[in-house]
């Protein structure tokens, strides 16, 4: 049976993490949906352990993570695309939320809130819930929509008809092409529609510098149509 929902994962050296998204989709109530990995070219047991819960495994050694999603994409065979990270584990009824959604044949794309996947402290759990929630909602409040690659689906229709990623994005290539598609139907942010992802880039960062780097990053892309070009990879 052809699946509804293909859901991708770009992962690189992950194998710490991986198990939380598969884990997270092996609970989901809404079932007819493929699970696609691509391997960035990992030197540990992230390729294994994906295909050992029966994931498809593409390798995918070239470009940046919007690279590795577009490949991702050309490799599903839904006509709903679900993009997440390798350190996020979704909530069990996430893809059935985004199911019911998109019978309204006006939505091209939708994302939903991040909490925290670890324990952590409430000055962490504030930065997250302003980066995923207030920045994202008051984006979509000016016509500027934002989406997370973390938690974000689209209709495979609208994502190629906008071209599907800016590779040339090291950073909000995620935000570039939510307001591509804001202009061939409706994005829509679904308070209820929510995944929990690691905390370590603003335990490693800080609070502040994750705030300061998410904002400055909406508004440099806003004003210029650029984001920043560094973006340290952390395991």
């Amino acid at each position: 049976m052809k699946p509804e929902i293909s859901v991708i994962i770009p992962a690189l050296n992950e194998e710490r993490y991986i198990g939380y998204p598969l884990e997270g989709l092996k609970s989901q109530s809404f079932r007819n949906f493929e699970t696609i990995v691509v391997d960035g070219g990992s030197s540990d047991r992230t390729a294994q352990i994906a295909k050992k819960a029966g994931c498809r495994v593409v390798i995918h050694r070239k470009g940046d993570i919007a690279a590795a999603r577009n490949r991702g994409v050309r490799a599903a065979r839904g006509d709903l695309i679900m993009f997440t990270n390798a350190d996020t584990r979704a909530s069990k009824n996430l893809l059935g939320i985004y199911h019911e959604l998109f019978k309204n044949k006006g939505v091209v794309a939708a994302s939903g809130p991040l909490i925290p996947l670890e324990q952590t402290t409430r000055f962490i759990r504030f930065g997250y819930k302003f980066a995923s929630v207030y920045l994202a909602k008051i984006s979509y409040h000016t016509g500027k929509p934002a989406i997370s690659g973390s938690n974000f689906i689209v209709r495979k229709s609208a994502f190629k008809k906008c071209g599907g990623f800016d590779e040339s994005l090291v950073t909000y290539e995620d935000l570039d092409l939510a307001h591509r598609l804001a202009k061939v139907g409706e994005v829509r942010y679904v308070n209820n529609a929510v995944v929990a992802t690691s905390t370590r880039r603003i335990v490693k960062w800080g609070v502040f510098r994750y705030i300061l780097f998410n904002t400055s990053n909406v508004i440099r892309y806003n004003l210029f149509h650029d984001s920043n070009k560094e973006y340290e990879p952390i395991r």
